[in-house]
């Protein structure tokens, strides 16, 4: 990683876990008010919805740059040679990477779609434009990832690419 990556891999961690912290401190009081004072708090299911969405997509993105998401690459067992193994993960990546854009596209119009019609919460009254624009921003940053995967495939040479740590 560079000094960009480097910084913006950290900063999506620290967001990570303010999400996660914050969607834990919600649930320990719902479960404090409706349980042990027995008045629960109306709307807290309703706010819980817009860090899990992030949480969830901020993840997806997470699990790309630390090349830890799931991948079904069975292909793998089937190649021979370095050469043939580097081939197949440029292609894997070319692919992800036209997957992703046609995502970001679908993304980015709903995001259009959520900042004009501007949807509120049913409770709250909380603009879901908050919780909607995680989708974007997810795909976004996976595409990054998986350009800059596609390019090290790209750029890696054939001797990194053994057969027998297939990684």
């Amino acid at each position: 990683m560079n000094g960009i990556e480097r910084i913006a891999y950290k900063a999506q961690g620290v967001l990570l876990f303010i999400i996660l912290s914050s969607i834990a401190t919600l649930v320990f009081i719902q479960v404090i008010l409706r349980y042990v004072l027995h008045h629960p708090l109306m709307g807290i299911e309703e706010l819980l919805l817009f860090p899990t969405i992030w949480l969830y997509f901020l993840g997806s993105a997470n699990a790309s740059v630390e090349h830890t998401q799931i991948k079904a690459q069975v292909i793998d067992i089937f190649l021979k040679t370095p050469l043939m193994l580097k081939f197949s993960r440029i292609v894997m990546g070319i692919i992800s990477l036209g997957i992703d854009c046609w995502l970001i596209y679908w993304a980015f119009q709903y995001f259009q779609y959520s900042i004009r019609v501007h949807k509120l919460s049913a409770t709250l009254y909380i603009p879901l434009v908050f919780a909607e624009s995680a989708m974007f921003i997810g795909f976004l940053l996976m595409g990054i990832y998986a350009l800059f995967e596609t390019i090290d495939y790209i750029t890696k040479p054939l001797s990194e690419f053994n057969l027998d740590a297939k990684g």
